[in-house]
């Protein structure tokens, strides 16, 4: 037996003796043992032999109470995409817990063993989903901050470990189902899809992949990005590209602009080779195969020609092979037809010709890099952003409020959104006014985005760090006044479109319910077509939700926009809504669950049946100008809303000594 060998043996009898000692151990003595047993489990890990070890005794350690106490406790309510981010922790302990968690799954899927919460399909999903999000770490693409952060080789070992066992065809299918069901919103953002179809086209290579449905899935992502023309089928480079196209016919160019249109409308995503196309052919005076290129409807064809010599700028400035997603967007502005808006089009002249400030460009490049110029980068998400402005996410950032703003005035009033652009790329300063008085940017303290933001798109960096200031500004001001501060911020920063009326259900010096049946009833008489005399919602109007977990517990307040109630193919009456943080689709708990398609719903909407996104909601605009219809809310409805938020979020806030609802008039709720 080697020395490493004998180590492994010694640390393994170390471990028996240390779970022993943790199932013996009473409740509150648990922690002391977890400790040990987790340092054990670390080091164990860390040996040629040592995951299979644990693997083994994976079972053994959750029944002894190593997950006692810890959200790992309950293996139902964890999310996938967090486990690579804990494998990173520079905290032992997390890492060896998320270890012996993966571990513990893994003997569930496989039969081995069994949980109480957990059946064997549920921890095998549960897994190939983690694959799905850390692809690079089997096959060798990891990088030298990844080595500096897992010295150890943990992540690749242990999801090597995992995907023997499972098999890959699990991982790929899952990564692509995920993959669509983030395309089918639509998001401005598609860098960290793109990496991922990445992934999913040097497995396809490493490994045989059988054909099926996974592959043929992950072909269509593969092909969108890389090659969904003839022309570009083999990835041959841009270079080789427009020398292929510049020998081709007027029918053949018409056959590669229709197959990039093709690829483009049904992923979301564009190529390079798209975007060098399109600039291609917009200076081609022959034929005309730019509607084609694009994929325009007829509104978006009689866009196009009213403004011909402006999209030709557009593209010449804002299309790039490091911008190909302008693309997308320039096709969705046309066809929204708002340039026939009179301020749209000298708007977009206007910043054709305006040069970010030294300080917007270096925000421009800490986050994108040097390879574009700022103007164009600027350019390419101004096109994004009026394209698809359901589309707009926060990113990684505390900033809902801004980017439900951005996303709201593109929607909305897209030349006031490029009125703000213009604002901050000459003078890197936004003015807005509250109740008359005006605001200046440049002049406020950082609200909750101490920086710029990171993971957002060219016009958010720019703009949301001043927007932010503003927001956090106008809370300021409403301090001493009695209710909740949106009752006067939301109308003042969204727009004169918000209804003047700000309905809260809770109490906001206490955090207890306040009058809630009421609450209910308002908002049915306001969005409910069969109880408001079937008025639909005009403008999105800014909303305020009780984020739970899939558990349903309570996570904390966020600002959406609600835009518009219909009945649904089912016959139900839905609330559509926009939500900004990047990803709609989420487990409330409680089986609330927000839908992203499949119930009527347009890109980049959420949406819930009306009663289940009413027990989540606990504030919303109303005009108080509108006839009333006293139209009245029966019992039963307002008692089944009512146990489902008394079953999630508003739980212990009907009784004495409930939690105060901590951070409500907090700006960015």
């Amino acid at each position: 037996m080697t020395n490493g060998e004998q180590h492994a043996a010694r640390l393994a009898d170390t471990l028996q003796v240390v779970a022993a000692r943790l199932a013996e151990a009473r409740p509150f003595a648990k922690a002391r043992h977890q400790s040990a047993a987790l340092d054990v489990i670390g080091r164990l890990a860390a040996q040629p032999d040592g995951l299979e070890y644990l693997f083994d005794q994976a079972t053994r350690l959750d029944k002894a109470g190593l997950f006692a106490g810890s959200d790992w406790d309950m293996p139902e309510t964890l999310l996938p995409q967090l486990t690579g981010q804990t494998l990173a922790s520079a905290d032992r302990a997390l890492v060896a817990l998320e270890a012996a968690s993966l571990l513990r799954l893994l003997a569930v899927a496989t039969g081995q063993a069994t949980h109480r919460n957990l059946h064997a399909d549920a921890a095998r999903h549960f897994l190939a989903q983690v694959l799905a999000h850390n692809l690079r770490y089997f096959f060798a693409t990891v990088s030298e901050a990844d080595r500096e952060q897992d010295p150890t080789g943990l992540r690749p070992r242990i999801f090597s470990f995992i995907v023997e066992r499972i098999g890959f065809g699990d991982v790929l299918g899952t990564l692509v189902e995920e993959i669509w069901r983030i395309l089918e919103q639509r998001p401005v953002q598609v860098g960290p899809v793109k990496e991922m179809i990445m992934q999913i086209s040097l497995a396809m290579s490493a490994r045989e992949i059988e054909t099926g449905q996974e592959r043929l899935g992950a072909d269509r992502l593969v092909s969108a990005l890389f090659g969904p023309t003839a022309s570009c089928m083999d990835d041959p480079g841009l270079d080789v590209f427009l020398d292929r196209i510049a020998h081709l016919d007027d029918s053949g160019l018409q056959r590669e602009a229709l197959g990039f249109s093709r690829a483009m409308h049904d992923t979301g995503l564009v190529s390079a080779y798209h975007a060098e196309f399109l600039r291609w052919i917009a200076k081609r005076t022959e034929s005309d195969f730019m509607p084609d290129t694009l994929g325009l409807g007829p509104t978006g064809i009689d866009s196009l020609r009213r403004w011909r010599g402006l999209v030709g700028e557009l593209i010449e400035v804002g299309v790039t092979a490091h911008t190909p997603q302008a693309v997308y967007g320039l096709a969705l502005l046309l066809e929204r037809g708002i340039l026939h808006s009179p301020p749209i089009a000298p708007a977009l002249q206007r910043q054709l010709r305006t040069r970010p400030t030294a300080e917007v460009a270096e925000r421009l490049r800490l986050a994108f890099g040097d390879m574009v110029e700022p103007e164009r980068l600027l350019l390419a998400g101004t096109l994004n952003v009026l394209g698809q402005p359901l589309g707009l996410g926060q990113g990684a950032n505390p900033t809902c409020q801004s980017a439900r703003a951005i996303a709201m005035w593109s929607f909305n009033d897209p030349d006031y959104v490029l009125h703000l652009i213009r604002q901050v790329a000459e003078v890197d300063s936004i003015m807005m006014h509250f109740e008359g008085q005006p605001i200046h940017s440049a002049d406020l303290p950082a609200g909750l985005a101490l920086g710029a933001p990171i993971d957002a798109d060219p016009v958010s960096v720019a703009l949301v760090p001043h927007l932010d200031r503003i927001y956090a500004e106008m809370g300021r001001r409403c301090i001493g006044r009695e209710g909740d501060p949106h009752r006067w911020v939301n109308p003042e920063f969204h727009g004169w479109w918000v209804a003047r009326d700000c309905v809260v259900a809770v109490d906001v010096a206490s955090g207890m319910l306040s009058d809630y049946d009421a609450f209910i009833t308002r908002f049915h008489q306001g969005y409910h077509p069969e109880y408001n005399g079937g008025r639909p919602v005009i403008h999105p109007q800014p909303a305020g939700i009780a984020v739970t977990d899939s558990s349903a517990r309570f996570v904390g307040w966020h600002a959406i926009a609600i835009l518009r109630v219909d009945v649904d193919q089912h016959g139900v009456h839905r609330v559509y809504f926009f939500n900004p943080n990047n990803d709609s689709g989420q487990d409330w708990g409680g089986d609330v669950i927000v839908s992203t398609s499949g119930h009527g719903e347009r890109h980049g909407e959420g949406s819930l049946p009306l009663d289940q996104f009413v027990s989540r909601l606990y504030l919303f605009h109303d005009d108080p100008l509108t006839a009333e219809l006293h139209v009245e809310v029966p019992e039963a409805v307002l008692r089944r809303i009512e146990d489902m938020a008394l079953a999630s979020w508003a739980s212990g806030r009907k009784v004495e000594g409930a939690r105060s609802m901590v951070g409500l008039a907090d700006p960015e709720a």
